[in-house]
């Protein structure tokens, strides 16, 4: 959320930041609110000193025997009374109005972000890796026989519908071999603590980090009020909402392996083959909660340890830095991972980095002290490290030979037990 503070005081670049993000002015109308909502908040104050004052003078109107002052004095006090319920009223109303409108807009970007429209305006910041030439077409990864046996979707399909997997055998068994290995490498060499969080959470960790009031159809709704969570993002983050932290304990940086669910809205029709865009996957998520000085390193340092899981499964990427137009709601900056996928010749997301600034802090009052100094408000991060399943695909489909078998990773090997290939039968070898 935004701090009203810093709108009163520059309107204009309020406005301006906006618009980069192709959003008209909006700043009047706040102020008009937050003007409104002040005058009743100053009225009601007003009215209470003056019933105050009257409730004061009743009983020495009372004591010296004047029954017209005392009654007029009662009558003053119980319309005070009355005046002042209906000013707070209007001032929560006007509250109300206020925190809506501040929370359905999203965060506003920093000045090194390009301006753009949509993806093709992002910029390509950083690249590793050489794209295989394939001495055949390469397949992608629903059509490797090797991954075949273990990809059924027509089963998933029979249990829940489109958008779901069932994975067997060998698959099952790289797939979670993927995520344990993200895990120990976030454990022991990047100094995340590792957390096991729910993945049904309240109205207000929602509301936290973002993905309510505006984005609510994004996301599944339990009928007793839960939401399933689309990244552990939201549980890793809220873990400081209402909390006053020392400043010792930051950087706090945890990581995260839990299923995730989107609803896909308004993505019908896109990427329907195969299991790149699914209403359940898995990540293992990373959170960083920091100082405002330090957040802008703690970025580039998430970015990288993305990137160096990449390098270490072989697999070529590039990383490009959002335009405005391409921004999730309560990024302040991002930077997008893409793997190269053979199967479709291009590159595909499969982290997503960024820095939020103390937007989502404010929504979820979550501070840290420095020393005996005021509560300021935490900076956050999040990141993929990595989707385990847009992994797996990578995997799959660099890994591909001609006989229809898959190489491994060799960082991979002791997680599956010294096996190095996937047979063309689906068989770890």
């Amino acid at each position: 959320m935004h701090d009203i503070r810093k709108i009163r005081e520059n309107p204009a670049a309020f406005d301006a930041a906006l618009a980069r993000r192709s959003l008209p002015p909006v700043a009047d109308e706040i102020l008009a609110i937050d003007a409104a909502r002040r005058a009743h908040i100053l009225a009601a104050e007003t009215a209470q000193a003056e019933r105050n004052k009257a409730s004061r003078e009743i009983g020495a109107a009372k004591a010296r025997g004047d029954d017209t002052e005392f009654e007029r004095l009662r009558a003053l006090v119980a319309a005070k009374k009355a005046e002042i319920a209906e000013l707070e009223e209007k001032a929560r109303a006007e509250d109300q109005r206020l925190t809506d409108m501040l929370m359905g807009l999203p965060n506003l970007p920093l000045d090194d972000v390009p301006d753009g429209d949509d993806e093709n305006d992002n910029v390509e910041i950083n690249r590793w890796g050489t794209p295989r030439s394939f001495d055949f077409e390469p397949r992608e990864h629903f059509d490797i026989p090797a991954a075949k046996p273990g990809m059924d979707f027509e089963l998933a399909a029979r249990l829940s519908g489109s958008r779901f997997m069932v994975l067997k055998g060998a698959m099952v068994r790289l797939h979670r071999a993927l995520a344990q290995f993200m895990l120990d490498t976030h454990v022991n060499d990047n100094g995340l603590t590792e957390m096991w969080v729910p993945v049904l959470v309240r109205e207000e960790a929602m509301y936290g980090t973002g993905q309510l009031p505006k984005f609510a159809e994004d996301s599944y709704a339990t009928s007793n009020g839960w939401w399933m969570i689309p990244t552990a993002e939201v549980p890793l983050t809220n873990t400081v909402a209402g909390e006053i932290l020392d400043e010792s304990a930051l950087p706090l940086r945890m990581t995260a392996h839990t299923q995730c669910f989107r609803s896909e809205a308004g993505s019908a029709g896109k990427d329907t083959k195969g299991m790149l865009r699914q209403h359940q996957f898995e990540k293992v998520e990373m959170v960083s909660i920091t100082r405002p000085e330090d957040s802008l390193d703690e970025l580039h340092r998430m970015t990288r340890i993305a990137e160096k899981l990449l390098e270490s499964l072989l697999l070529p990427y590039r990383t490009v830095a959002l335009c405005t137009g391409d921004m999730g709601f309560s990024a302040q900056r991002t930077h997008d991972i893409e793997v190269w996928l053979p199967g479709q010749n291009t590159y595909r997301e499969i982290s997503s980095v960024s820095v939020c600034g103390d937007f989502q802090a404010r929504r979820m009052n979550a501070r840290f002290r420095r020393g005996e100094g005021k509560p300021e408000f935490v900076h956050t991060l999040n990141g993929s490290g990595l989707a385990v399943g847009r992994c797996l695909i990578a995997v799959l489909e660099n890994g591909q030979q001609e006989d229809g078998s898959v190489w491994i990773p060799p960082v991979l090997h002791p997680y599956l037990g010294g096996k190095t290939t996937i047979s063309p039968q689906g068989e770890l070898v």
